[in-house]
């Protein structure tokens, strides 16, 4: 009998294999990140494979709002348009006067907001704005300051993790452009900037230019399928620009976003003209990803707003239950307004390390914090086991100070 020759595995297959593996044992229990884990874009990749479009490199090097084509031909710029334009209303943009990217990331949509802010203020009163961002609010912020060489502010937070209104007004310099970047949901707390004190503020000094970006990166998301939409709505709290992210809220499977403004700050920036792409670039990035708004048109095409309403309202129950489960083995835990994240007195390490609960430190609550973000693959069957481990840490706790 002849022998038999299996062929043995592609070590690198194998490698990607154990790589996966590893993945996916630790989604199973990672909850402390803003990242939605009921990825549904099984039909897509079947489309992309069965398309050949997985064979074909595609570049959205161009401006997806110009009415002149791009001559590089091999771009989604129309599917990236029409996903902008369903997007913009939700947050009060009127069609005829709506711009925008797909983004690589929320920070990619900051930098936007800082850089088109900049130049609109600059090109307005002929000055270099001031940058004001609350301490609490990502530090993309900060650091897109510095990379852009502005001047900046940092204003204190309140306890909620809330720029500090009275804060803002000591640091104000009225007789320079004011830009201002907006938390909408901070990073650890979820804390939202209070903008109606602060345009209160403003409205003091009507000599002072201003420019309104808001960082919506997680609650932008959801916030639309809320009583709350009107906090992410330019028609009744008045912005600028806003940037979302789409890797949080809307289920993607890689980083990525958008970045909305208006037509007019689109127009008050600096112009360039690149001849061999046939369209004005006023955006930082040429290369850009042209199948994320093909991934993310095609999860607004298999998603309806009452799907996006029903998720939201899901995440936002349990985030409320899980911090009454909580409170309820007393272990300290607080939750914000209009917030999905709930954040705590930080447990054993053991604990922190199993579910991927990212850390902070606040002295006015105790100290050592950690947080949950009550995403759509969190739900309360997952958190169960969670709460469990709690108990039992609060129990030993409590057994530790009785013997003391």
């Amino acid at each position: 009998m002849a022998d038999l020759h299996f062929p043995e595995a592609d070590p690198a297959e194998k490698r990607l294999d154990e790589f996966a593996g590893e993945l996916f044992i630790s989604r199973s229990t990672f909850m402390g990140y803003p990242v939605n884990q009921k990825i549904h874009l099984v039909g897509f990749y079947k489309w992309f494979m069965g398309s050949g479009l997985n064979l074909t490199m595609v570049n959205n090097a161009g401006d997806p709002f110009d009415e002149e084509p791009s001559h590089f031909k091999l771009n989604s710029l129309a599917f990236e348009r029409e996903v902008l334009e369903r997007l913009g209303p939700l947050y009060g943009f009127d069609k005829d006067n709506l711009w925008g990217i797909i983004t690589f990331s929320g920070t990619d949509g900051n930098n936007h907001g800082i850089y088109f802010g900049a130049n609109y203020l600059k090109k307005k009163t002929g000055q270099a704005p001031v940058v004001y961002v609350s301490e609490d609010a990502h530090y993309s912020s900060r650091r897109l300051a510095d990379l852009q060489n502005l001047d900046l502010k940092i204003i204190p937070a309140d306890v909620h993790g809330r720029m500090i209104p009275e804060a803002f007004e000591k640091e104000l310099i009225p007789d320079r452009p004011a830009l201002v970047v907006f938390a909408m949901g901070t990073t650890f707390k979820g804390g939202v900037d209070d903008m109606d004190a602060i345009n209160e503020i403003l409205g003091r000094h009507p000599e002072t230019a201003v420019y309104r970006h808001i960082d919506a990166a997680l609650f932008g998301g959801y916030l639309p399928y809320t009583e709350f939409r009107d906090y992410v709505n330019r028609k009744v709290h008045p912005f600028d620009s806003i940037a979302i992210s789409g890797h949080k809220y809307f289920g993607m499977d890689e980083p990525a976003g958008f970045f909305l403004t208006t037509m007019d700050v689109r127009d008050n920036q600096h112009r360039f003209d690149v001849s061999y792409l046939n369209c004005n670039m006023p955006m930082i990035n040429c290369s850009r990803s042209a199948m994320i708004p093909l991934k993310l048109w095609w999860i607004l095409q298999h998603t309806s707003q009452e799907d996006f309403t029903e998720q939201t309202k899901g995440m936002l129950e349990t985030a409320a239950w899980l911090k009454e489960s909580l409170n309820g083995i007393d272990w300290p835990a607080w939750l914000e307004p209009m917030s999905n994240t709930v954040y705590f007195k930080q447990p054993p390490k053991e604990i922190t390390e199993k579910y991927g609960l990212a850390p902070d430190f606040d002295d006015r609550l105790g100290g050592a914090l950690s947080h949950i973000v009550v995403m759509q693959h969190v739900t309360k069957e997952r958190l169960a086991g969670f709460l469990e481990d709690m108990k039992a840490a609060a129990e030993a706790e409590t057994g530790q100070s009785e013997k003391a």
